[in-house]
């Protein structure tokens, strides 16, 4: 079979990312602009900044992704971009360049969810890995249990009802002043706190597998604010690290009893919060316990990146999808949903 050259696209968000992926696997470059710096300042993603860098990036990265693959538009077979979720305005940027490359050079051109993306970044990490498997996938935006039958079926057997974990993450860092991105602020002061100094509340949402993550983060802006009422010196290490072993305890919990129930023993993470040192260590842990294959992917994946987005593309181009060239940026585009 020929190789498969795809050259992916990711602008969902707040990194302007272009890759070169073969057959899926094989990634020859990804290169990612990253906006960090430019939104510290304001606290969190502004989406008309980000749309604007996007604009400024895109060409750069499309052209050092090319050139660190040491190949042209012209060994390009497919062009994989990202098309939803996200901010439209982002999603535009990278739809618009997609579709332009894909037009003049009158290739296929492939529309990726942004979360399929993450869950094929496993697949880059650890080529042996198939389907089906059980996929914590936790970011942000999204906090999802997903059963990923075959390569382009999902099932989401549990999600949020309110506050993503990430979001919970970026909430409780800025209240107890620690600056934007708050996640990996939070996981690298939790390692100098104690995790059982405050005892916050595991919302467990009865006996299915949904999630709710805004009391918990009540919980910790209360107990912020009950403390400098009193004049009480913050322990922000142990917040952080009571903070986050209560969200690994919820997220593992509910994790092994779908894998159970369901008789899954692959489990896999994904998504920003995958990066997380206490998340990994837990699930890790957890999955040894209970003699089921683990696999996350490295730092690099977690985060938003295009060589995700070629994975993805590269079976979704197997199953026969194609777009054709009124592919629009879709910001709450649902997971499973086809073009």
């Amino acid at each position: 079979m020929k190789d498969i050259k795809i050259l992916a696209i990711e602008t969902s968000c707040d990194e302007t990312a272009a890759a070169v992926v073969v057959n899926g696997r094989d990634v020859r470059s990804n290169v990612i602009s990253t906006q960090i710096d430019l939104h510290t300042k304001f606290g969190g993603v502004v989406p008309e900044i980000a749309s604007r860098m996007h604009v400024e990036k895109i060409n750069v990265v499309i052209r050092e992704a090319l050139e660190k693959a040491n190949m042209t538009l012209d060994d390009i077979d497919v062009i994989g971009v990202t098309y939803g979720p996200g901010l439209v305005g982002a999603l535009l940027v990278g739809v618009v360049a997609a579709k332009a490359i894909a037009f003049t050079k009158n290739i296929p051109l492939v529309g990726v969810h942004h979360i399929e993306g993450h869950i094929a970044a496993n697949y880059i990490q650890e080529p042996t890995l198939e389907p089906p498997f059980l996929c914590l996938v936790v970011s942000g935006g999204h906090t999802h249990l997903v059963h990923v039958a075959d390569y382009n079926t999902y099932e989401i057997m549990g999600k949020t009802r309110d506050d993503a974990a990430g979001e919970a993450y970026d909430k409780v860092a800025r209240a107890i002043g620690l600056p934007y991105p708050g996640g990996p602020k939070i996981d690298a002061l939790s390692k100098e706190g104690n995790k059982d100094a405050i005892a916050f509340p595991k919302a467990m949402i009865g006996d299915g597998y949904d999630f709710s993550f805004s009391g918990l983060k009540s919980s910790v802006l209360n107990y912020v604010n009950s403390a400098k009422m009193k004049g009480d010196e913050l322990p922000i290490a142990d917040i952080a690290a009571s903070f986050q072993n209560t969200v690994v305890e919820v997220l593992v919990t509910k994790t092994m009893a779908l894998a159970k129930e369901k008789g899954i023993t692959k489990i896999a993470l994904a998504g920003g919060v995958a990066a997380n040192s206490g998340l990994c260590e837990g699930m890790e842990a957890a999955c040894n316990k209970n003699g089921f294959a683990f696999y996350h992917p490295s730092k690099i994946l977690c985060t938003d990146n295009a060589a995700m987005i070629g994975s993805a593309a590269y079976y979704e181009y197997l199953r026969g999808s194609r777009a054709d060239m009124t592919l629009n940026a879709v910001p709450n585009l649902p997971l499973g949903k086809k073009i």
